[in-house]
């Protein structure tokens, strides 16, 4: 199939009869053009289907893009995308545009990734922290690109976060289930290394030491193999000696696998669950939820990087959004008499 050359800047000064200058001011200065030039340009441009590359202008200018970059892991998440959903809006709002990327959550992707979007000049560079260190972007941040903090804080890097309030919210979940009566209650996540899992831990640990239940070894599945499937972790929870009464999944893809693994297992007395992380379908399923808006998590990042634009020397800012408990009804469940632990 043949492919058309794209129209140049010299084919549209030709054909409006005029200088390549000429069209170069009608696109970046028209007011000091006349207005009957500017029109035969535009319309010359226009049969030609001429695009302006804005990036080379404003390269050649010495300065940044109006795209920002959005550093994010796998694509099947619904929690990425609508992060995105909400910088985009918030972006789109404000004249800026938004280009993403993934690094398919590994630390080799991440640096991979930002050096390719870092070098398209992006205005400011917004991620979700997968790697340990993120120091390899000082360097550009020193040369005045905004770095923000999507979900965790970034490591060994000046950047502004936003994060959630983990920590409370998977108190409040935990506390729920030990209302109900359950004592054996398991928290289990995929990855544990990253900021989010390791504050919700530790909100589960203190709703549980709040209760005298200081030894949860045997309850917890800190897992750092992505290859591993959450249905496989919680069933072998379920298939333990002991097993647990209620399952606390640290987010929704493990919330996920211990559906499945439940289903896999007809005939038995299902654990309470809840998730961290709200997902299509839990409310159809009747999944319990310790939900938040990634749409605003996005919105407010998009946010924080305008606001650094605006004051590039100021104090770095970190910000919590809120979590809350929706109770659907597979957190509500009460232990089985036999099963009770007092």
């Amino acid at each position: 199939m043949a492919v058309q050359q794209r129209a140049t800047l010299d084919d549209v000064a030709r054909l409006a009869g005029v200088s390549s200058k000429t069209v170069s001011r009608v696109y970046a200065n028209p007011d000091v053009v006349s207005a009957e030039t500017v029109e035969r340009v535009l319309s010359a441009a226009k049969r030609l289907r001429f695009r302006p590359n804005a990036l080379a202008r404003t390269l050649r200018k010495g300065g940044a893009s109006q795209t920002f970059g959005f550093l994010m892991g796998d694509l099947s998440n619904p929690f990425y995308y609508k992060v995105a959903a909400g910088i985009e809006a918030e972006l789109s709002r404000n004249g800026f545009s938004l280009l993403v990327a993934t690094t398919d959550d590994t630390a080799e992707g991440e640096e991979r990734v930002a050096e390719t979007l870092l070098a398209q000049r992006v205005g400011a560079l917004l991620i979700i922290p997968v790697a340990g260190d993120q120091s390899h972007l000082e360097v550009e941040r020193q040369l005045g690109t905004p770095m923000i903090a999507i979900d965790r804080p970034a490591r060994n890097l000046v950047a502004d976060a936003i994060v959630l309030e983990n920590r409370q919210g998977a108190r409040e979940a935990t506390s729920r289930l030990l209302a109900l009566g359950h004592r054996r209650i398991a928290y289990a996540c995929n990855p544990a290394d990253v900021y989010s899992q390791q504050e919700r831990l530790r909100g589960y640990r203190e709703a549980m030491a709040a209760r005298g239940i200081t030894d949860t070894g045997d309850l917890e599945r800190l897992i750092d193999d992505r290859d591993l499937r959450p249905e496989e972790v919680i069933g072998g929870l379920l298939d333990g000696e002991h097993p647990p009464t209620a399952i606390f999944a640290g987010n929704n893809r493990m919330t996920v696998g211990a559906l499945r693994a439940f289903r896999a297992r007809p005939g038995r007395a299902e654990p309470a669950l809840i998730g961290f992380d709200d997902f299509d379908t839990a409310d159809v399923l009747g999944v319990s939820v310790v939900s938040y808006d990634p749409v605003e998590l996005g919105r407010r990042a998009a946010m924080l990087a305008m606001e650094r634009i605006a004051d590039p020397t100021g104090f770095t800012r970190r910000v919590e959004l809120p979590t809350w408990l929706i109770e659907r009804g597979s957190g509500e469940r009460p232990p089985s008499p036999g099963d009770e632990e007092r």
